[in-house]
């Protein structure tokens, strides 16, 4: 589906200092910074996965995506999708691939979001009854109804991403690009995009590389992690494999009643709190496992309610950041 192999790209960046003198000199004698964004970049994604594509600002994410979505072109390697180069075949290339940018729109500024999901259903020739269909149900999952006639402008960030995503989607893309998709939204437009994103890859098979600093977006959607830090892809694994590396630790909370005690030395565990009938257990699961230290207390308090969170996965993502000194 997928193939890229040694992208590289550099921008040349001009100097802009400060002072009017400075600014003055700068207009006779230009000089330049040479920013690597991308160095010898290689992966493959197959057909229907789900890639969390992530790094800190700056890393190179929106640049590899520029560049597999056709718009921007690399000094060198190569990048084939679905048997096409994307600079070179761009016009049957976009008829394949869907695109939001979350700090930029397709949508036209001054018009009602309908007249530009009309101006693309044109540009993308997709047929009547394919575009009735793919509108009436973005529509009723994202909650479109009341804005549908509303000029772009006047929408707010939340309104705006969910009608980018939409747009998007009309034409029925094998491949969905999403930067930052999710910026701005509510709690319950979130978890509408997010449920929305899983549907369409299960049903239809979408292929989606999400980039995002959302970890909820992560931790609900993507399957694989591709990290990229500096220009160059730092880890590629599957995301339950980064939380067993890095989810070294439980904490388990048990609600107790009756005359027993709890334990106070319970081996590879940290009691962080134990009062009023609840206590707090951080466990080393590497050494030990939840259902031992569960079944050792059992057997000296009656357990009337418990609870377990593993590791929060920005916690996790941080822990891999500073691994890779990014």
């Amino acid at each position: 589906m997928i193939k890229v192999n040694g992208l590289t790209k550099t921008f040349k960046v001009a100097k802009r200092p400060s002072g009017l003198k400075a600014a003055a000199k700068a207009l006779i004698k230009r000089e330049y910074n040479y920013v690597n964004a991308l160095r010898d970049i290689s992966f493959d994604i197959d057909d229907g996965e789900v890639v969390g594509y992530i790094g800190p600002n700056g890393a190179g994410k929106s640049t590899t995506i520029k560049i597999m979505s056709g718009i921007l072109v690399p000094d060198s390697g190569t990048c084939e999708i679905m048997g096409r180069i994307p600079w070179n075949d761009r016009i049957e290339h976009v008829r394949n691939i869907g695109v939001v940018f979350g700090q930029r729109s397709q949508l036209m500024w001054d018009i009602p979001v309908m007249d530009s999901f009309e101006l693309l259903k044109d540009i993308y020739k997709v047929p009547q009854a394919d575009y009735k269909k793919n509108l009436d149900r973005l529509t009723e999952i994202l909650n479109l109804s009341k804005i549908l006639e509303t000029p772009v402008r006047q929408l707010s960030l939340g309104q705006r991403m969910r009608c980018e995503i939409s747009a998007s989607l009309l034409h029925s893309p094998r491949i969905l690009f999403l930067d930052e998709p999710t910026i701005g939204l509510d709690a319950v437009s979130k978890v509408a995009v997010r449920d929305f994103i899983k549907d369409i890859n299960r049903e239809k098979g979408v292929t989606i590389i999400l980039t995002t600093h959302d970890m909820g977006d992560i931790e609900a959607l993507v399957d694989r992690i591709l990290l990229i830090g500096k220009g160059q892809i730092l880890f590629d694994g599957s995301f339950n494999n980064l939380k067993n590396r890095y989810n070294s630790n439980s904490v388990l909370t048990v609600e107790y009643s009756g005359s027993g005690k709890l334990l106070e030395d319970i081996e590879n565990t940290n009691i962080l709190s134990n009062g009023k009938g609840q206590a707090v257990i951080k466990i080393d699961t590497e050494n030990r496992s939840v259902s031992s230290v569960i079944s050792q207390l059992s057997n000296v308090v009656e357990i009337r309610d418990i609870s377990v969170e593993a590791r929060p996965v920005e916690e996790i993502i941080v822990d891999l950041y500073k691994e890779y000194q990014i």
